[in-house]
């Protein structure tokens, strides 16, 4: 039984999630529609298949691909379903469109169908988050049954929300054929996300609204629509501030899933350990949906700490992915001084050891202002805001941290002896930290804008980029400023600045013995208009085309 005296500390944390529960609920969004028709398949032996599939088959339209041979010498019973002795079986799809391919008696065979069964001894479909309509249930007769039964209901029309935003213009998938980031690809459990030219492709069909792409973008390209942003972070900011204003000093945020994590709370509660008061629980849709940029936010409007809890439910590199990001956060809070560990992942299946984690006093420095500002659809645009305001009322007030190698923010080094401002890393910048002159020959950089995807680097035919992750606090860090500059060289003939003198210099270099520049090596200094003049002032129009007429 709770005491008055641990009543009075959960007094706070009540109010706070009341004032939470009393905000409006997340915007609507695009819906995603699946059809299902109960066009059933199921793939596996026949022992496997024969009790399930002659429960089913007054119920859906079956399909049954058998994997094992019939014994020698005995004839196929009659069934009241349709059976094929299949290998090499392939499928790809989802609800309402799934598509297979199979080989019998030597003769290829496809089919298409709105649910799957697959009794497989391993799945055909082996990723972590398996399709709308895929039910692999594995040997265990329990989750069998419970996978029959869920497919006897989906015949009909089902919706779900188009959990994803993508802002193609910023994507730093690709530029020119060369890849720059591939985070999203390789995170997605569901393989919704494929490469397709220089963006990324997200199949909202096999989306499971995890998040954990919109996460790991460096540059905000793909952003997490329901609930957004804006929706998660105005609810952390009323739990903190409400909490704060109660008396009760700075609060813990655990984020939670609405299914293992939540029932693991759930035992916390109802049991004698509990939640300790200092620790407000918020349900995510998915763990993975929030990241740095949530996180910071959090810890600037005054939350003592973020704990995310995650269990067996999510994909490996989910966890991987958010450790790295959450050792990003805090080597940037511990650089400014807030001392402790402010964000932590916790790793439990389990009710009472995760209770006795909780219960461990946290101790971080923390912010003596909190701050005011809104969570903003727009990830870069809430890390800035966030770090602004840590940065200005920090204990300490670094010029940079260094940050470990992919991280999303920093710099980059110009080997200027090599660079000849060709300007190819300008084009191929994503987020606008590369820009030319509109006068003279420089390359200027924006930190605020780097997230380090690398493709600078990877474009440079002069291989004199090299990528600096830190997090820079100078005044600098949001204007522009020159990383390599060149006198302009001017044609010889019309006096018109064309290029640079160091790129004339290579050219005059590389160019100088050429045949096609025998006797003539004075076209090289000129601008292309001059240059064509003075082809034809002096007949050599000829040797352009090969000595062929036009």
């Amino acid at each position: 039984m709770n005491s008055p005296d641990r009543l009075s500390r959960e007094r706070p944390k009540m109010t706070a999630l009341e004032a939470a529960a009393a905000l409006p609920g997340p915007d609507p969004v695009p819906t995603v529609t699946y059809h299902s028709a109960g066009k059933t398949l199921i793939i596996g032996s026949a022992a496997d298949c024969a009790p399930w599939a002659e429960g089913l088959c007054a119920q859906l339209e079956l399909t049954v691909l058998l994997t094992d041979a019939p014994p020698a010498g005995t004839a196929e019973p009659a069934r009241l379903y349709r059976a094929h002795r299949a290998h090499t079986i392939g499928l790809d799809g989802w609800l309402g469109a799934f598509e297979a391919s199979w080989q019998e008696d030597a003769a290829p065979r496809t089919g298409r169908f709105d649910l799957v069964l697959d009794l497989s001894p391993a799945p055909l479909l082996a990723r972590h988050q398996k399709p709308a309509g895929y039910f692999a249930p594995g040997a265990d007769l329990g989750e069998r049954a419970r996978a029959v039964e869920q497919l006897a209901d989906m015949i009909g029309e089902f919706e779900k929300p188009k959990y994803f935003s993508y802002k193609e213009r910023i994507c730093a998938h690709s530029r020119n054929r060369l890849i720059g980031c591939h985070a999203c690809i390789e995170i997605c459990s569901a393989q919704a996300i494929a490469g397709a030219g220089d963006r990324i492709r997200v199949n909202p069909n096999l989306c499971a609204g995890c998040g954990a792409c919109t996460t790991v973008c460096p540059t905000g390209a793909l952003t997490y629509a329901y609930p957004s942003p804006a929706y998660t972070g105005e609810r952390l900011r009323t739990l903190v501030f409400t909490y704060r204003e109660a008396g009760a000093g700075a609060p813990v945020l655990l984020f939670h899933s609405g299914e293992h994590g939540k029932a693991l709370i759930g035992e916390l509660e109802t049991s004698g350990q509990g939640v300790p008061p200092n620790v407000i629980p918020v349900e995510l849709q998915h763990t993975a949906s929030v990241g740095i940029d949530v996180w910071l936010a959090a810890i600037a409007y005054g939350a003592g700490a973020v704990m995310l809890l995650m269990t067996d439910e999510e994909a490996p590199q989910y966890r991987t992915a958010v450790a790295a990001q959450m050792d990003i956060a805090n080597i940037i809070l511990n650089g400014l001084g807030y001392e402790g560990a402010h964000c932590t992942l916790l790793q439990a299946n389990q009710a009472q050891p995760l209770g006795v984690v909780l219960a461990r006093p946290v101790r971080t420095t923390g912010v003596t202002e909190p701050a005011g500002f809104h969570v903003m659809m727009d990830k870069r645009n809430t890390l800035d805001l966030a770090l602004s305001h840590l940065a200005r009322v920090a204990p300490l007030k670094p010029a940079l941290v260094p940050l470990p190698a992919g991280a999303p923010f920093g710099a980059i080094k110009v080997d200027t002896a090599k660079c000849s401002l060709c300007m190819a890393c300008v084009g191929a910048c994503p987020a606008s930290a590369l820009m030319d002159s509109p006068t003279l020959p420089e390359l200027r950089f924006v930190e605020k804008n780097c997230v380090q995807c690398g493709l600078c680097a990877t474009t440079c035919p002069e291989d004199a980029i090299v990528l600096d992750p830190r997090m820079s606090f100078a005044d600098t860090w949001n204007k522009p400023v020159v990383l390599n500059e060149s006198t302009p060289f001017c044609c010889i003939r019309c006096t018109k600045p064309f290029g640079t003198l160091q790129m004339v210099e290579n050219m005059l270099g590389k160019l100088g013995a050429h045949p096609a520049f025998a006797g003539s090596l004075d076209r090289l200094k000129m601008c292309g208009d001059c240059r064509v003049i003075d082809i034809m002032k002096s007949g050599d129009s000829a040797r352009i085309s090969g000595g062929h007429g036009l």
